[in-house]
């Protein structure tokens, strides 16, 4: 699998746990508000690659931290586009490490053999915004019947899952919350965060705002009609 970085530890990114992170390259989303388009963008991949770490590399020094670390999350990027990512999930199992997968849900039928071959021991899905809204936020690579899948996939399973959302003033309308909201009914977990202006995808996006103190409370109150655990981070 192709790796683009490993962060060597966080006790952030896993809940409860402690853990490394590995990136992948490469995303079928073209969220403008992405932090991490070097990640995202096959030019500046291209930039990156002689930085790549080989699988190898990688699993010797996640045998050296055998008793020192719980878990590793997969995020991106987006994971779901390697090919090869139920295999070297397959290897981070034989190892002992529990396993988190991050995910734009956009490939439902490449992680439902691994939740039912119990592989994962945590997910965290990004939503990005109500279904019919998808496509005009992510692009042509934002399709909603998959979205609504990998969503009912999670909530169904019983691996435990997160649903987030990154939300924007001048995109997210309450209208478009009060949709979503209700596509996502019956949710577990959910955390709001703030739009952060700075190294995004698209320019345009530098300009645009974080929703306020008081109106991501507000926001809240909506999923909270919903989902059961409703965080703001």
């Amino acid at each position: 699998m192709l790796i683009s970085g490993v962060q060597k530890f966080t006790m952030l990114d896993f809940p409860e746990k402690t853990a490394c992170i590995v990136f992948t390259p490469g995303c079928n989303f073209r969220c403008g508000y992405c932090h991490n388009p070097e990640f995202v963008l096959p030019e500046e991949i291209q930039k990156l690659k002689k930085n790549f770490i080989s699988e190898a590399t990688f699993f010797r020094f996640l045998e050296g931290r055998q008793g020192l670390l719980d878990g590793v999350v997969i995020t991106g990027g987006e994971p779901t586009m390697m090919g090869d990512l139920g295999e070297f999930i397959g290897k981070v199992k034989e190892r002992d490490f529990l396993v988190k997968l991050d995910t734009n849900g956009s490939n439902p039928e490449r992680v439902k053999p691994l939740l039912e071959k119990h592989l994962i021991d945590y997910v965290a899905m990004d939503v990005k915004t109500s279904l019919a809204s998808y496509r005009s936020l992510v692009g042509a690579g934002g399709r909603a019947e998959k979205i609504a899948q990998s969503m009912r996939l999670f909530m169904e399973s019983a691996c435990q899952y997160e649903f987030r959302i990154t939300l924007v003033k001048e995109f997210h309308t309450y209208e478009m919350l009060e949709d979503l909201a209700k596509e996502i009914q019956g949710a577990k977990k959910l955390y709001l965060q703030s739009f952060r202006p700075g190294n995004t995808l698209d320019p345009l996006f530098k300009n645009y705002h974080a929703f306020s103190s008081s109106e991501m409370e507000e926001i809240r109150g909506i999923f909270s009609r919903t989902v059961a655990e409703v965080t703001i981070r």
